[in-house]
Order: structure tokens, then C-alpha cells, then sequence
């Protein structure tokens, strides 16, 4: 069982957006997805674009003041 705080990633209808990120960023995700790949059993690693959605959903998920403020 993978202990990175990204799981197992599912399909959705996805939505376009474009970003720009720092080089060393996407260095890292590049690794991240490779580390990700290898410890979720897969084939060969998602792109990296495919794991900005997923990060940007569980950060969100984790902020207890956002979900706090949400509410009100």
C-alpha cells in the first residue's frame, strides 16, 4: 500500500486549463509520478499533468480552515 499521500487517481471528465510551473517543479512532479507509478502497482508512470488535478484536490480536501470557512 502506497503511504504517499496521493492514492490510486480516477478518471473524470477532465477540464482544460492551462498553467505555467518552475522547471524544478515539474521536475519533481515528474518524479513524483514516477514514484507514484511504482508504488500503485502501475505499468509505467501518469504523465505529470494527469497528477496536478489530483494534489490540487487532496490539498484542498486537507485545509480544515477552507472547509471551515466553506461552511459558513
Amino acid at each position: 500500500m502506497s503511504k504517499l499521500r496521493l492514492g490510486p487517481i480516477a478518471e473524470d471528465r477532465p477540464v482544460k486549463l492551462t498553467v505555467e510551473l518552475p522547471g524544478a517543479l515539474m521536475r519533481e512532479l515528474k518524479d513524483y509520478a514516477a514514484v507514484h507509478g511504482r508504488l500503485n502497482g502501475l505499468a509505467s508512470p501518469m504523465p505529470p499533468e494527469k497528477l496536478i488535478a489530483p494534489i490540487v484536490e487532496r490539498f484542498i480536501a486537507g485545509d480544515r480552515e477552507f472547509s471551515k470557512q466553506r461552511r459558513r
